[in-house]
Order: structure tokens, then sequence, then C-alpha cells
């Protein structure tokens, strides 16, 4: 069976979504707000927050980091000004995670470069998410396989060969270690930002990568606006459900937009916990919640000829008839 433990919680088939609510960067730069953020979508009922790392000099060329950026988004007059105003602190992420870990939910960060996986590993943080852009990326995937910590993958802009190699890449960095193969999860994701077509989720690939990792726990990271397609993604299989989160969809920022408000993501939790009720197990039952409608619709032979009796016993049924 496929299972996957990130702190206290295991993941698997049959447990309710692991969800996470994807602060970013829409903190801002701001702890304060970070902060913020992790108590108000702990309420909401999220499993987990996830922040970003980057280590801008390892990542970007000093052009890029020196090219003008001033836009109704931007926070600094260059590119590398405005990334570095959005990156966190090892203090300010060690303040929200220590908030998150009074709040009940884990707190971790999606790691862009080698730099920040170490950054995230030092900050005690039980996971490491890998980003789309990350799928190919062979440097990264095994350095961070060779850490010791769950990973979640993003696979968006990928096809499934390209999933396959990161996955025997990442099972190689594992053995090569003694880390255990059970510490990865695949996030099917559509890398646009947002997603405007729904043709374009194709969400019946969690259940094509349900099939070709069967001891792999799937997910999906949405990038839609609304809540309706997580729990679409919950019933097809996915067990870890990824939303961008925030305070406000008209803050400033690129990712506000098809986030998810403190009320959108109450209700996300809400309708993920009731579909994870409403699949059930499969077996059909006659339900004690039947027995007075079925009593009122239900034809009954009489001496008469078959008639709606109203009798209030129930039906001789099979009880453990399969749903199958």
């Amino acid at each position: 069976m496929r299972t996957l433990r990130i702190g206290n919680r295991s993941i698997s088939d049959e447990s309710p979504a692991w969800v996470i609510a994807e602060i970013g960067g829409n903190h801002g730069g701001s702890v304060e707000t970070a902060v913020n953020m992790v108590r108000v979508a702990a309420a909401a009922g999220a499993d987990a927050v996830k922040f970003q790392c980057r280590d801008n000099r390892t990542l970007y060329s000093q052009a890029l980091l020196d090219q003008p950026y001033e836009n109704e988004n931007s926070y600094g007059k260059t590119y590398g000004e405005h990334r570095d105003a959005l990156e966190l602190t090892d203090a300010g992420l060690a303040t929200c995670a220590m908030v998150a870990e009074q709040s009940k939910v884990v707190c971790f960060a999606t790691a862009f470069d080698e730099v920040s996986a170490d950054r995230i590993v030092k900050l005690g943080m039980p996971a490491i998410k890998i980003a789309s852009g990350g799928l190919t990326d062979y440097r990264l995937l095994g350095h961070v396989a060779s850490l010791g910590v769950p990973i979640i993958l993003s696979t968006g802009g990928g096809t499934l060969k390209d999933i396959h190699r990161a996955v025997n890449h990442i099972a190689v960095a594992h053995s090569q270690t003694r880390n255990s193969s059970a510490l990865l999860a695949l996030l099917h994701c559509t890398a646009a930002y947002p997603v405007r077509d729904f043709a374009e989720l194709n969400l019946r690939c969690i259940q094509t990568l349900c099939e070709d990792y069967p001891e792999t726990v799937i997910g999906w990271s949405g990038h839609d606006s609304g809540i309706a397609m997580s729990v679409a993604a919950y019933a097809l299989g996915a067990r870890i459900i990824e939303k961008h989160f925030t305070l406000n969809r008209a803050n400033k920022g690129t990712d506000h937009a098809f986030s998810l408000e403190p009320s959108g993501l109450t209700k996300l939790c809400r309708d993920l916990s009731r579909a994870h009720q409403a699949l059930g197990d499969g077996v059909k039952r006659y339900l004690p919640s039947e027995v007075g409608p079925i009593s009122k619709m239900r034809r009954r032979d009489t001496p008469e000829g078959p008639r709606i009796t109203g009798a209030k016993d129930e039906p001789t049924v099979d009880r453990s008839i399969s749903a199958a």
C-alpha cells in the first residue's frame, strides 16, 4: 500500500486529503504577514503551510538580477531587489515554523536549489517540495534525495518519460544513501499560473500516475480558480492537495489572483473532508435512513395484488453486495 509519512500524519489511499496551503511569496516579504497566514490557514483546516526558498545568486545570472523590474507587482527596482524582498530569512522561517507547530500544522518549503534545500533541512522542516521546474534538474533531485526527508515533486511541464526519469534518479540517490524509496510523492500539475482552460487540467493523469506508481502517494497541485477541481482530483486518487493561499486576492503580487482566500480554503477543507466520507468503502448496504422512504415507495405482494403498504419492516436484502 502506498504510504508517505510527513510529521505525525500518514498519507495513503485510505486517508483524507492532506491539504497544503501554499503561501509562497504571498506574504510580501513580511514575517508578520507570514505568521498571520500560518494561523489563518490552520484555522481554515489546512494540514500544512508551505513557503518558497531561493538562493538568488545561485539561481540567477547577475545580468538578470540587475535587470530593471518596475511594475505593479514589483517589490524592488531590479529583479534582484524584487526577489530578495520576497525571501524570508532563516529567523523568519523559524518563527513561522514555530507558530505552525503551535497551530498544529506542518510547515515546510520548496527548494529551488541545493543551498535552499540545505537551509530547509537545517531549519528542521519535515519535508521538501520540488517545483515543476525541478522535474528535470537531476542535480537538485539527487541532492534533495540524499538529505533523507520526504520529497513532494510537482510534475507540471513534464511528460511521463520526464517523470519516469526523475523517479528513477531519485530512487538511485535513495539507494546510494540508504534512504527509503517511500520518501516520495508525485503531484500532477499544470504549470500555468493560472490555468484558464479547464481541459488543460487533464485530471485523469492522476489515475495514470496511480497506476504507474502503485507504491507512491499521488497528489495534485492546482493553479485553477475555485475548489471544485480539487474535490474531483481527490475522487480520482489525489491524496495531497496543494492550493495557493492569500489573505486578499487583490494584494500586490502575481499569485494572489488565483489563490484561495480564508473562506475559500475553509470550504475546500470542508468539501475534501466530506468527499473522503462520501467515497465510503464500496459495499452496497440498506441503510437505516432509507427504511422510511423505501417503505413508502416499494410495492409488496398482497392477496389483492402488489401495492405499497407502508410497512416499516425491512425488505429481505443481501447486505454484503459489493458496489462493483
